[in-house]
């Protein structure tokens, strides 16, 4: 083995089928890119814990979640320091008598470290609890003034894709078209954007393995992204979808994966988009409206709403 050479080794890794690794199942194509808010693969055997992904969690759950999340830990940690000092409640000083809803307010006071005057700790009981109060207090707003930060200034690119994927004729040459266009009203610098073809293949040994092709594009470096651009592979002999049908493609589960890179000109930070089309999203011998017109005034007007249209070509 140590004596073989390099291009002999270079066979040997062409002759190498991945399915010699594993031994792949068909699943279903679309859980290789989910969609917003869905989850379609079961991890079994894997720990996914909160607490050994606490922050990840915290900058991935959605507003209601994470909202409902810190109000609940906040009447909690209340709630469970209203218990401590209901256990010496002599050593709370008042004019009334102590109930566990005063001294629930009483511990939303020092937790947030405002003091009116009406309740006084006394005692080394009560005041050992206040001084672990104020400092779990002053961790957790840094806490949450971080997380609220992170979350706020987490980059999110604001891209639409088309919701189907057009396959168009020109001089008699197929071309696979996608259209993306940037919501925001500030540009998106240096776009690049890549489109892959995965499928199911027979591998060798007989085992059904999942294959990742490129599909190169006509342009896939966009230097400033305004609204809309239209993204077009040629179905030409070098392309993995040259004499594929719909049906052999639905069949092999291909699905075509889009990833979008750029860099947003108001935050200066890079962001990121993907979506995939299974081919029960293609539309063959179609293309896309046109959603920009030109104004008497000299402006130009884009129109979003027919942005998924597409016409028989």
């Amino acid at each position: 083995m140590g004596g073989s050479s390099a291009a002999q080794k270079k066979k040997e890794s062409r002759r190498f089928s991945l399915s010699t690794c594993e031994a792949a199942k068909r699943f279903r194509a679309h859980a290789l890119v989910e969609e917003k808010g869905r989850h379609d693969v079961v991890r079994v055997g894997l720990k996914d814990s909160v607490w050994t992904d606490l922050y990840h969690h915290a900058l991935t759950a959605s507003w209601p979640a994470f909202t409902a999340v810190a109000v609940f830990s906040y009447l909690l940690i209340n709630f469970i320091f209203a218990l401590l000092y209901m256990v010496a409640p002599n050593q709370i000083t008042s004019d009334g008598q102590h109930t566990l809803l005063s001294l629930f307010f009483f511990s939303v006071q020092t937790l947030s470290t405002v003091g009116y005057g009406g309740m006084t700790p006394v005692g080394i009981y009560a005041n050992a609890i206040v001084s672990l109060e104020v400092f779990i207090g002053m961790m957790l707003t840094a806490v949450a003034t971080g997380l609220l930060f992170a979350r706020f200034a987490r980059p999110r690119a604001r891209i639409m894709f088309s919701n189907t994927a057009v396959v168009s004729s020109e001089s008699g040459i197929p071309a696979l078209c996608i259209r993306i266009a940037n919501l925001r009203v500030s540009v998106i610098l240096s776009v690049d954007v890549e489109v892959a073809l995965s499928r199911l293949v027979m591998g060798e040994n007989g085992h059904l393995v999942r294959k990742f092709d490129q599909l190169l594009l006509v342009q896939s470096h966009v230097p400033v992204l305004r609204f809309a651009f239209v993204m077009a592979h040629v179905i030409g002999p070098d392309s993995p979808l040259h004499g594929k049908t719909m049906a052999e493609l639905e069949t092999e589960e291909a699905e075509i994966i889009v990833t979008v890179t750029g860099t947003d000109e108001a935050l200066g930070q890079t962001v990121f988009a993907r979506t995939a089309y299974r081919f029960d999203r293609v539309r063959n011998n179609h293309r896309f409206v046109d959603i920009v017109v030109s104004r008497p005034d000299g402006r130009i007007a884009v129109d979003y709403t027919r942005f998924h249209d597409v016409e028989q070509h």
